[in-house]
């Protein structure tokens, strides 16, 4: 990349404070950042960075009225940051086109233009492959499976029969979707599995990453509505329900049947009980354990999990139970010497009544 500030200002709709002929060659985070490059800062707490960072420009906010080097000014520096490296250094890695020799393709397959399908696919029968898809090496597409445009399945992922995804959706190496949910019936201490016989679909803009297992319903289907971006190592269980642009953060597992609304945070570790709603726009905190519904935009932290401030408050006591503990020892002994001091006193009054009479 060789362009002028004022070049790459017009690129990302940001406006330049400073010399805008400045050339730039690369860009980088604000640490990493050298002669030449570009880089941005979003959070506030960061803004010291800009003091030190060899970078020649930086992308930031309004909010930012001085710096030592030229600025691009924009309402959102980490979403302009995003598109400028999408434009300056695209992804390369899908350069394959066309279907394969090694790839087992089914009968009655539908397969759009302009496809890649990557050595050792296998897509079932009556699947459907719409435009512009990239399926990479090892992916297992069942029958009956309906994946749209412009989708990106990177391998070893397992779409199993009957599942259908949708436009512009990113799946990352190892995920499965549509496995059996987790369903049994327990008669005389010998578990009966229940056949799981619903689907999985999943929208427009969905991205999914590694690792994820999403099962299928047991009658129905499990549902992950559009611009949802899920993080690797996800457990999402038969029937559950994921509203519009929410947010699943590592390690998150949601039990059956469970309903989410749309843009909601279920941050890292964070465990969701079934059958229960979580309102639009709520925040559920890392490792929280969610027992009960979530009124919509509510923030809710700790085990079992409650609003986030109450929950700050019970943990700040039990931070001070070891001096708690300590007090009450002390109270005790204190106590103790007390009541003998009394009690001594009570039975020297009964001698002296014994004497008189």
């Amino acid at each position: 990349m060789h362009k002028t500030l004022k070049e790459i200002a017009q690129l990302i709709e940001g406006t330049v404070v400073g010399d805008d002929t400045v050339a730039i060659t690369g860009v980088c985070g604000i640490k990493e950042a050298k002669l030449g490059d570009i880089t941005f800062v979003a959070n506030p707490r960061y803004i010291s960075l800009m003091d030190h960072t060899q970078a020649s420009a930086i992308i930031t906010t309004p909010d930012v009225k001085n710096a030592p080097k030229p600025l691009i000014i924009t309402e959102n520096p980490s979403l302009a940051f995003a598109k400028l490296l999408s434009l300056v250094a695209p992804n390369n890695a899908h350069g394959y086109k066309g279907i394969h020799p090694t790839a087992v393709i089914g009968e009655n397959v539908k397969l759009g233009n302009n496809i890649a399908i990557y050595p050792y696919v296998v897509i079932e029968d009556n699947a459907e492959i719409a435009d512009n898809t990239i399926i990479f090496a090892g992916v297992f597409v069942g029958y009956n499976s309906k994946i749209g445009a412009d989708t990106i399945i990177y391998p070893h992922v397992s779409i199993r029969e009957r599942v259908e995804i949708g436009n512009r959706v990113i799946i990352h190496s190892g995920t499965v979707i549509g496995s059996d949910g987790f369903g049994f019936a327990t008669v005389k201490g010998l578990h009966h599995k229940i056949p799981q016989i619903g689907t999985v679909i999943i929208e427009d803009d969905v991205e999914i990453g590694a690792n994820v297992t999403i099962d299928r319903a047991r009658f129905d289907k499990t549902w992950i509505k559009h611009g949802t971006k899920i993080d690797n190592l996800v457990q999402i269980a038969h029937n559950v329900v994921i509203g519009e642009n929410s947010i699943v953060v590592a390690q998150a597992g949601i039990s059956g049947s469970t309903v989410v609304g749309k843009n909601v945070v279920l941050a890292g570790q964070a465990g969701i009980i079934g059958h229960i709603t979580i309102g639009d726009n709520a925040v559920v905190a890392a490792q929280a354990g969610v027992t009960k519904s979530v009124p919509k935009g509510t923030c809710v932290s700790g085990y079992p999990a409650k609003p986030h401030k109450k929950a700050k408050r019970i943990n700040a006591c039990v931070q001070k139970l070891p001096g708690l503990y300590k007090l009450v020892n002390q109270l005790e002994g204190k106590i103790a010497s007390l009541e003998a001091a009394l009690k001594e006193k009570n039975r020297g009054a009964t001698e002296d009544d014994c004497k008189i009479s």
